[in-house]
């Protein structure tokens, strides 16, 4: 994979990698994209440690979201690690895009691409600095993400049916999130109605990045609503 170096914003601004404690991950799909900036610097300045941008391609999710142009975009505006969820199908087709547009951190559906070729990718990104992360519907087993674990930094755990945002959490995934935890020692996210109710129990399941559109891009205080989630127990 050929990928052109891209902008050295990061190198000029404070980059806060994936590290120790939980970290909170406000997700896009729930900003007023009418005031894109505005919305993630009140996210930045409230405590977020990382932004979730969820690319949606009206196939494998019956929903249409953004394009490469548009990381392009928010890239120029934040610091913050941009964790690009690819809800498509063939995702390969368009990672090096989405790299070149400005994602930290690439997740693909293991319902959307094979093992082999999920391998190789992740290899690939791995020797640009690029993290990788699977991600599992709540129907799908653990048994299907075991052939690339090995390979990837961090676990997406979707607690909600893809597509939409503002579902209820599905507690379902918290048995899945405490087999994940007993074998795997990187990161697992969790994204789908999150909220300050739920996020004890994802904590102690095991997650460590959680997140969250609606309940903190809908609440009054956004540094309380971070915080909520953030020291849930």
């Amino acid at each position: 994979m050929q990928i052109n170096p891209r902008t050295n914003l990061k190198n000029k601004l404070h980059y806060k990698p994936i590290g120790g404690g939980v970290k909170i991950a406000p997700s896009l799909l729930s900003a007023d994209f009418s005031s894109l900036e505005k919305e993630i610097k009140k996210v930045e300045r409230a405590g977020a440690d990382m932004l979730h941008i969820d690319i949606m391609d009206g196939h494998f999710v019956p929903n249409l979201t953004i394009g490469p142009a548009v990381i392009k975009s928010i890239r120029r505006v934040t610091a913050l690690p941009l964790d690009t969820h690819l809800m498509m199908e063939n995702p390969q087709y368009f990672v090096k895009s989405f790299v070149r547009a400005g994602s930290d951190m690439i997740t693909m559906h293991i319902e959307t691409i094979g093992s082999a070729k999920f391998k190789q990718l992740a290899r690939d990104l791995k020797k640009h600095n690029i993290k990788i992360g699977v991600s599992l519907n709540p129907a799908t087993p653990l048994k299907k993400i075991m052939g690339v674990l090995g390979e990837v930094d961090f676990v997406l755990v979707m607690s909600v049916n893809p597509g939409f945002s503002g579902q209820k959490f599905i507690r379902g995934v918290l048995p899945k999130i405490r087999q994940l935890r007993a074998i795997f020692k990187g990161n697992i996210a969790v994204d789908g109605g999150v909220n300050d109710k739920v996020a004890g129990s994802l904590i102690k399941a095991g997650a460590d990045i959680l997140a969250s559109g609606s309940y903190i891009f809908g609440a009054k205080d956004t540094k309380k609503a971070i915080e909520r989630i953030r020291n849930a127990r």
